[in-house]
């Protein structure tokens, strides 16, 4: 299963609905998956919290290389993270740590829950709002909570100064689950959303 992301996002330049973009995937680590993708560690589960080494790798090491090595536009207006789940809860964190790189975030299905939802009080102690444009979603059948922890997310995220439809798009996939199904679904909208043609 994929989310079809290379093969939606050439359909969408080809027919000029979005600007011409470079994806680099990020193949997780296995076992350390959830250490490397949670910015603290979870008492319940007793792992987690290495987000900001991943951090410094993709922001040291991995967007260096990338730079040097293709034709890209180096600001933080041109430059996306993403990722779903646990990857949509470090994809938040770093774009709210790493401001002046990630101008653009797909923050797809996040683990909201994870250590008693940190990622939400991290918004509300914001002390001014992070220019990122941030497309938020969730699917309403991925659990008892998750569209409610969704909505709390995104309501903290308009009171640090988020505008609906402007710099945030908040969206619900009606009965989709939390699979990469479901996701490759909401490929399209989130791309014309996150880099829309100019």
């Amino acid at each position: 299963q994929e989310w079809r992301v290379d093969e939606t996002a050439q359909a969408l330049i080809t027919s000029k609905a979005i600007e011409p973009l470079i994806i680099v995937g990020i193949y997780n680590t296995g076992k350390e998956r959830v250490e490397e993708y949670t910015p603290s560690a979870d008492p319940k589960f007793k792992v987690g919290g290495k987000a900001d080494l991943y951090g410094r790798l993709i922001v040291e090491e991995l967007k260096p290389f990338v730079d040097s090595h293709y034709r890209t536009k180096r600001d933080a207006a041109h430059t996306g993270l993403g990722g779903s789940s646990l990857g949509g809860l470090v994809t938040l964190y770093l774009g709210l740590r790493y401001q002046k790189v990630f101008g653009k975030l797909a923050v797809v299905s996040p683990s909201v829950w994870w250590d008693n939802k940190r990622i939400v009080r991290d918004v509300e102690a914001l002390k001014s709002p992070v220019r990122a444009r941030i497309w938020l979603d969730m699917g309403t059948d991925e659990g008892e909570f998750a569209a409610r922890d969704a909505r709390t997310l995104r309501d903290a995220l308009v009171a640090r100064g988020w505008r609906l439809e402007r710099d945030m798009k908040y969206f619900e996939a009606v009965g989709a689950k939390h699979s990469e199904t479901a996701w490759a679904e909401r490929v399209e909208p989130m791309l014309k959303f996150l880099f829309p043609k100019k």
